[in-house]
């Protein structure tokens, strides 16, 4: 597979649509817009409003857990999700509220929660339901990667 010259990266902050060089992802770059960091090594929460953005238009891979407040594995996959992201700070890690987010748990067909959902390219490559530690997200990743070709 080609690897791009350039790269479209949503920011975390400001959401605004960013075009990053490839050989600089590792440099730490900074939205244009907002001047903050487009790396942030931390899960972004995601709403209705700018969720496709983050899904669809991320030319990086994007992991998102579906959780909700009430839900006990989600609390306790909550800390392990959060270290994966900072291990893995190239993969973008967002989270969605499905007690808030309603529509965005009926659009990708969540039937439990916590559920992962791996996003390459805006395509779902694979999906895990069920809490996971930090070292098995990441080998899950590790493998949906690979499945898709990165």
């Amino acid at each position: 597979m080609n690897t791009p010259t350039a790269l479209h990266l949503a920011c975390p902050h400001c959401h605004a649509l960013n075009r990053v060089p490839a050989s600089r992802l590792a440099d730490g770059p900074n939205c244009g817009q907002c001047h903050q960091p487009l790396l942030t090594g931390q899960p972004l929460e995601l709403t209705v409003d700018h969720a496709e953005r983050h899904i669809s238009r991320n030319d990086i891979p994007v992991v998102v857990d579906f959780w909700a407040p009430w839900c006990g594995p989600c609390q306790m996959m909550g800390p392990a999700f959060a270290q994966a992201a900072a291990a893995l700070p190239q993969v973008r890690f967002a989270k969605i509220n499905t007690q808030n987010e309603t529509t965005l748990g009926q659009r990708f067909a969540i039937r439990s929660i916590p559920t992962m959902i791996l996003f390459v390219g805006g395509r779902e490559i694979q999906r895990q339901a069920g809490a996971m530690d930090a070292a098995s997200i990441q080998r899950w990743i590790a493998a949906g990667l690979q499945k898709a070709g990165r």
